[in-house]
């Protein structure tokens, strides 16, 4: 691997570890980088999915007092998740590299308005937190949340790309209110979403390993980077470069595909 591809997936890696830990949104940065330097995006997809999701799984840690108030939703919501992304990944897997590369301008378009709309879906959730309501229940809540969790799921092992805004904003809109409740619920789907997306892609030998060693080391700098740091920086700033990187990266592979 020559050194100026190493320190770019390093630094990149580093980048997206430090974004999801302060606000989310590192898939749109490390996986244009791999494209950028030749992998195909079937590969990159993959490859920045098992990079990341060390990470990502150790975001549960730190909600781990809240796990116990989220159990019953966790019953009903692990198998679905599991399912959901293993179709995810198996529909990358097994359609056409060529009309996933059509769809990636789309597929980075919408990660990007997700994450635009971050803050949106934070201030009303935070909103409404203080009300204390407690966590919705019946027959009829359970069947649409667990509908709309299979479609993010399925959409996660697919591609992933703001994943975690989604569900946070399905939540809220089925009625949870308690922010660290949400998120802790958020963090355990998505790292299993993720976990097994990247089960299957290296069974299916997508994973390009010197690349994912490298992204690895600079991941899990970047997540205790922005865990550590995170208070020091601009969150309105970050979210600000993050959606301008997007909407830049979006533009590019519509025109590449023109």
């Amino acid at each position: 691997m020559p050194w100026i591809e190493m320190i770019s997936l390093l630094a990149a890696a580093c980048v997206a570890g430090v974004i999801n830990a302060v606000a989310g949104g590192g898939t749109l940065i490390t996986f244009p980088v791999l494209i950028l330097f030749g992998m195909n995006p079937v590969e990159a997809n993959a490859t920045s999915a098992l990079s990341l999701v060390i990470g990502t799984s150790g975001s549960i840690y730190g909600f781990r007092k809240h796990i116990s108030e989220i159990r019953p939703w966790l019953a009903s919501f692990i198998p679905v998740s599991l399912a959901g992304g293993f179709l995810g990944s198996f529909l990358l897997t097994h359609g056409s590299e060529s009309s996933f590369a059509r769809l990636v301008p789309y597929l980075v378009l919408f990660a990007t308005v997700l994450f635009m709309i971050q803050g949106v879906v934070r201030r009303r959730v935070a909103h409404h937190a203080v009300l204390g309501t407690p966590l919705p229940s019946g027959r009829r809540h359970l069947i649409i949340a667990m509908t709309f969790q299979l479609l993010v799921s399925v959409y996660g092992g697919y591609f992933g790309a703001g994943i975690g805004i989604l569900m946070l904003a399905t939540l809220g809109f089925l009625g949870f209110s308690h922010i660290h409740q949400m998120n802790a619920l958020k963090n355990v789907l998505g790292s299993l979403i993720n976990l097994v997306a990247a089960i299957w892609f290296t069974v299916n030998g997508l994973i390009d390993w010197p690349c994912m060693a490298v992204m690895t080391v600079g991941a899990v700098a970047g997540y205790y980077i922005g865990a550590t740091y995170s208070q020091r920086l601009s969150q309105e700033k970050v979210r600000y470069l993050i959606t301008a990187i997007g909407l830049i990266i979006t533009v590019a592979m519509f025109w590449k595909l023109r």
